[in-house]
């Protein structure tokens, strides 16, 4: 893999107390130069103060740093909340020499536990001269949360003959599911795009990655991807073929990291690419799909390696489209369970069972009525998932 590096990005992480167990837990992310700025934010009605705070501050397209904490969300905690998340990026701004507005911030962790900001500020001096180039790897170990591993991936382009990179990385390993997966993902390209196009590009991999896994089926309160592009290469993406050219790097750098998400999450054994095809069209395939992998008796059978098609059958009947029974057909990896709505025997199901031994398999169910299609990364349910999220708080 490239170096985790960009032109004209600095970066790190550093420990400041915010986590009990001593662990990183306080990053930024800073560009040499102002940088236009992409970003999706979670549609959970409960936001946390950087959520609010950001949301404001991309109207103007432009920011210069990200001050990111894992260990509290700084969500549900009042006018005090909304203090804090100013304070945070105050101290930064002001130890950078950048206007206020022109920080983010982004916080993961537990929702309503006072913020610390007095140790987030202590912090800040040392945390802006540990800034360094390569620094990215210990910004995403500073954002984890549950995540037993950091998630990264790089990817790399060109424009008119100049070479681009595209960095990335992000933290989620539950509270994940579409809308928008629970998450903080920060990239960062030197190369140079028009505002409205950032925006485009990143809304398009975001539906296309991080909209299409899911972990558990809930939303998070401080779910954030932002894209800054500050334009350091020299790299310039104008034409119809550049832009389609970065969408591309884009969306497989955002699939990368949806699918090391699922593999680390909470307690997951099972890594399952779930295919929704012939649906009369793409929203009644998307709805199927998003039903499927949420079920909980789905996924505690993936986890049992039990071949329990019917758990399938019957949440695709719940999703409220159509679809007719009878013209079903359910492939497990390239093992068919169902022809026509109705069961391929024992045989088949030994078979299944022996792919649901597997850790990464794929499940597709064709609805045989028209050409949508839709698809799911997620995963199983396992006894890890309830005992990490019963001890969370402690």
């Amino acid at each position: 893999m490239a170096p985790l590096t960009c032109m004209g990005f600095k970066a790190c992480g550093l420990a400041a107390g915010i986590k009990k167990n001593g662990s990183l837990d306080l990053g930024l992310l800073v560009s040499d130069r102002p940088a236009r700025v992409a970003a999706v934010f979670t549609k959970n009605r409960v936001q946390a103060a950087p959520v609010r705070l950001d949301r404001e501050r991309v109207k103007s397209g432009m920011v210069r740093a990200v001050v990111v904490n894992a260990g509290n969300a700084n969500c549900a905690n009042g006018r005090q909340g909304m203090l804090a998340a100013r304070a945070m990026t105050a101290a930064a701004a002001r130890l950078l020499g950048v206007a206020d507005d022109q920080v983010l911030a982004a916080s993961t962790g537990v929702i309503g536990a006072p913020f610390p900001i007095e140790k987030v500020t202590a912090a800040m001096p040392s945390l802006v001269e540990k800034l360094d180039q390569g620094g990215i790897p210990d910004l995403a170990r500073a954002i984890m949360t549950t995540d037993t591993r950091s998630k990264t991936g790089v990817r790399e382009g060109q424009a008119a003959g100049v070479f681009y990179r595209i960095v990335a990385l992000a933290k989620g390993a539950g509270m994940i599911r579409p809308d928008m997966a629970t998450m903080l993902c920060f990239i960062c390209t030197d190369a140079d795009l028009a505002g409205t196009d950032l925006q485009m590009a990143l809304n398009r991999s975001v539906d296309g990655s991080f909209n299409r896994i899911t972990i558990d089926g809930d939303t998070s309160t401080n779910d954030t991807v932002i894209l800054m592009a500050n334009g350091a290469s020299g790299a310039r993406i104008d034409s119809k073929n550049e832009k389609e050219a970065f969408q591309r790097l884009l969306d497989d750098l955002c699939m990368d990291l949806s699918r090391q998400m699922v593999k680390d999450g909470e307690g997951v054994t099972k890594v399952v690419d779930l295919k929704v095809r012939g649906a009369r069209c793409d929203a009644d395939a998307r709805a199927i799909a998003d039903t499927i992998a949420h079920s909980p008796l789905v996924k505690t059978a993936f986890f049992g390696e039990d071949a329990n098609w019917g758990r399938i059958i019957a949440a695709a009947g719940r999703a409220g489209v159509f679809l007719d029974p009878d013209r079903l057909d359910l492939h497990f990896d390239d093992v068919q369970m169902v022809k026509t709505g109705t069961g391929c025997g024992p045989e088949a199901e030994e078979k299944a069972t022996g792919v649901l031994k597997k850790p990464e398999f794929s499940v597709t169910l064709d609805l045989n009525l028209g050409t949508g299609t839709a698809g799911m990364l997620t995963c199983d349910f396992s006894l890890d998932y309830v005992k990490i999220n019963a001890d969370y708080r402690s």
